[in-house]
């Protein structure tokens, strides 16, 4: 692919990419650097400056690409369908490159092979980080993510989840991106390939990577709803400076299979400040301190935060009720 058509092409891409999180590999493919020395002296009353001639080099190019996965691990369901994956593509290199991309979930070490749907691979046209209509669907040698120096696209990977499948078994799902200029031990040279006409130099990662996801099956869903009750210095209901707020949130477990090391947390709003010894479980006081045996404790850093360790839950446990309160500053 001639390197205009490239620029074309990234033209194209146009809010599918965005700005850089990881430095490009130093100068920009095809800046020279030029030195000329100069050497003075005095021939009697004279000042003289004899430049030497001028050394030029052109950097190359040097090809290199990142793939990172943006998603936590995806619980889903046997037979689910459109489960999505989120993965950046970052060009570490320092130049214009076009990356083809192909997904695997066909791996080994999980328990099952999730199903790519057809297409299989969208880009995040939208930056809402789920698929959704205004997404753009990724067809190989049509529209290969064609990026600059430090530019990166989120991808999105798109699997159905066989069935029936038990609760806890895994399945994997591999996203590799390539330079299209060519890939190789790093070192590896592709002689005037590179941006303006410069040599393509493969750097550390090869030209080419990859980052896989993970789907946990899990038959049982946590809900979580939140309510609160103001009651101001004055007896009444408004959120007044001073006033107390009772949150309550109730956490629902739905469905088969067994959820374990659940753990519930919840920030305190800013310009509030947290009634001590308020945290409560199914109406049973909780300690502040988290050193202690039972399950509640205030959190203080990196944020304030009440947190509750509810341990094993099925459906059996039913609904776990936490409550605590606040003043507002």
């Amino acid at each position: 692919m001639s390197r205009s058509l490239l620029a074309g092409a990234a033209v194209a891409l146009a809010g599918l990419i965005a700005a850089p999180m990881v430095s490009a590999a130093g100068a920009p493919a095809g800046f020279q650097i030029d030195n000329t020395a100069q050497v003075n002296y005095t021939l009697g009353a004279t000042s003289v400056t004899a430049p030497s001639n001028t050394v030029s080099f052109v950097v190359a190019e040097i090809v290199d690409v990142v793939v990172t996965l943006q998603s936590p691990t995806i619980s889903v369901s046997p037979g689910a369908t459109g489960q999505v994956l989120v993965y950046r593509v970052t060009n570490t290199g320092n130049g214009l490159e076009p990356f083809r991309l192909t997904i695997d979930s066909a791996l080994g070490g999980d328990e099952f092979d999730p199903v790519p749907a057809t297409p299989a691979v969208y880009f995040d046209t939208d930056a809402s980080g789920t698929l959704t209509p205004a997404d753009t669907p990724y067809t190989p040698g049509s529209n290969d993510p064609s990026l600059a120096a430090d530019a990166f696209a989120t991808v999105l990977v798109v699997n159905s989840i066989p069935a029936p499948l038990a609760n806890g078994n895994r399945g994997l799902s591999l996203l590799r991106a390539a330079s299209l200029t060519g890939t190789g031990a790093p070192g590896t040279v592709f002689a005037g390939q590179g941006t303006a006409g410069t040599d393509a130099v493969v750097g550390n990662s090869g030209g080419d990577a990859d980052a896989t996801g993970q789907y946990l099956v899990a038959d049982l869903q946590l809900a979580a709803v939140k309510s609160a009750t103001v009651l101001d210095p004055f007896g009444g209901a408004r959120p007044v400076p001073g006033a107390r707020i009772t949150y309550q949130v109730v956490v629902t477990p739905t469905g088969s299979g067994t959820a374990s090391a659940v753990v519930f947390s919840d920030p305190i709003p800013t310009r509030t400040t947290y009634v001590p010894a308020s945290l409560r479980l199914n109406g049973a006081a909780l300690t502040d301190d988290a050193a202690d045996a039972d399950a509640g404790s205030l959190q203080t850093a990196p944020t304030r935060a009440v947190r509750v360790a509810l341990g094993t839950l099925t459906q059996a446990s039913g609904p776990q009720t936490i409550t605590f309160d606040v003043t507002i500053d």
